[in-house]
């Protein structure tokens, strides 16, 4: 009986060892799907950051303290599956629909 090895590349035999070594990692999702993981003030702070805004500036513009920014981006970096404001800044977080979509902030009063 002779067994044929199907190769599909590098990065099939990488997924192959991975697999075999007990690793769990789901596959790549698309934006819209990460997106809807996130809350909408994690997602409002994600698309200031993607922006390039500071903590700081972030916080002043939301009425949120620099550390509360922080929070709110450890919280959504694993949720994108990301770990660092350069990725953030190369994903698209415009696709959130639905009633708890994130919107530009809007003045006290405004409905």
């Amino acid at each position: 009986m002779e067994l044929r090895r199907h190769d599909g590349g590098p990065a099939e035999r990488g997924r192959t060892e991975l697999r075999a070594a007990g690793e769990s990692r789901p596959a790549r999702q698309d934006a819209a799907d990460l997106v809807e993981r996130l809350t909408p003030q994690e997602l409002q702070v994600a698309a200031l950051v993607a922006d390039g805004l500071s903590n700081r500036a972030i916080g002043a513009r939301l009425f949120l303290s620099p550390r509360t920014v922080g929070y709110h981006l450890s919280n959504a970096y694993p949720k994108l599956g990301i770990s660092s404001r350069t990725e953030l800044a190369g994903l698209d977080l415009t696709h959130r629909s639905g009633p708890g979509a994130a919107g530009p902030p809007r003045p006290p009063g405004t409905p």
